[in-house]
């Protein structure tokens, strides 16, 4: 892997974003960084070299020597800082959730579109090994009809993960869907197409006064192409992280990508046919309090340079995100809270 020489800054300093800077400085180089919080950006600044910005946004977008913007904000302000980011004239990836409203993400693409800047959405989950030969098998019909499909993603959000933080909040978190599970949700839109009709159970269970909205959902979905599904999620897993799995029953076979991140193949019986040799999955993001989920940033930023520098085509395109902050929102539209 050559190093190019695209310049790259990042918006927001959290913890996600040590994660960007330590894939930019691979594939290019940070040059500028933005936290309203003056030590966090003075920290990521010095150990890649970058310069800090502190107040607001618009002070670093108006530094002409950058190529792309990442878009590290909480989720409330992706839509403000991209948007913003686009019209100055920059390229733009966004982590995920693309936005926590569909017009928002229109109006991203829109703008993109606008401008002639390319939007990417970070969906590392895409690029898990068996994630991977689980999309191949579809997209080769090897299963055959597929009858129903089961999400399971069952997590640990302790109150300290909330505590002095905008995460919790519907204005800047949004819920349990976009900021643990949009990953997840995107998996079954690009497998299966989109989502015509959904019933849902809501509930804060273990987190009242914690959050302002659901920490458990049980979610029964019918596909526009017919096949029918669930999802059951929590972040009350009892201390630490259990399992992020899909299970798919198809007419031809019975596949089940497990693991705590949808990182393991857990179960396979497929008519004539068996995945075998599958490379080894990268680590989860580890947060030292917490585990996310799969930290495959390297091959985001692999196929960003192979966008930009080569022509190629984009593994997770803004249009993804929108289906995937639609179809959550289309959950949250129709459940009902216990």
């Amino acid at each position: 892997m050559l190093r190019t020489n695209l310049r790259f800054a990042i918006i927001g300093c959290g913890r996600i974003a040590q994660r960007h800077a330590e894939q930019i400085d691979r594939f290019g180089h940070l040059v500028a960084v933005c936290d309203i919080i003056p030590n966090k950006a003075n920290d990521l600044a010095k150990e890649f070299g970058a310069k800090a910005y502190y107040t607001t946004a618009s002070l670093l977008l108006q530094r002409q020597s950058i190529d792309v913007i990442v878009v590290c904000t909480p989720n409330g302000l992706h839509a403000l800082h991209a948007i913003e980011a686009l019209n100055a004239g920059f390229h733009v990836l966004c982590e995920k959730p693309m936005a926590i409203s569909a017009p928002d993400c229109r109006l991203m693409i829109t703008t993109s579109e606008k401008n002639k800047r390319q939007l990417f959405v970070v969906k590392q989950n895409r690029f898990n090994p068996p994630v991977q030969a689980v999309k191949e098998l579809l997209d080769q019909n090897k299963l055959g009809k597929i009858y129903s499909v089961q999400l399971n993603c069952y997590w640990n959000r302790n109150p300290d993960y909330y505590k002095n933080s905008w995460k919790g909040t519907k204005e800047y978190d949004g819920g349990t869907l976009f900021t643990q599970f949009s990953h997840f949700i995107d998996l079954l839109y690009w497998f299966f197409g989109y989502v015509k009709n959904v019933q849902a159970m809501l509930s804060n269970i273990a987190h009242k006064k914690i959050i302002e909205f659901e920490d458990t959902g049980i979610v029964n979905m019918e596909f526009e192409n017919g096949i029918i599904g669930g999802i059951h999620y929590t972040v009350n897993s009892y201390k630490k992280n259990m399992e992020g799995s899909l299970t798919i029953f198809a007419e031809k076979g019975t596949v089940k990508i497990g693991g705590q991140y949808l990182n393991e193949l857990e179960y396979q019986l497929i008519e004539n046919y068996t995945i075998e040799n599958l490379p080894k999955s990268n680590t989860a993001n580890d947060y030292g309090t917490y585990i996310g989920s799969m930290s495959n940033h390297d091959k985001v930023y692999q196929n960003l340079v192979d966008v930009l520098l080569h022509g190629a085509t984009s593994y997770a395109n803004a249009y993804d995100g929108l289906k995937t902050v639609e179809i959550i929102e289309k959950i949250y539209k129709e459940a009902k809270y216990i």
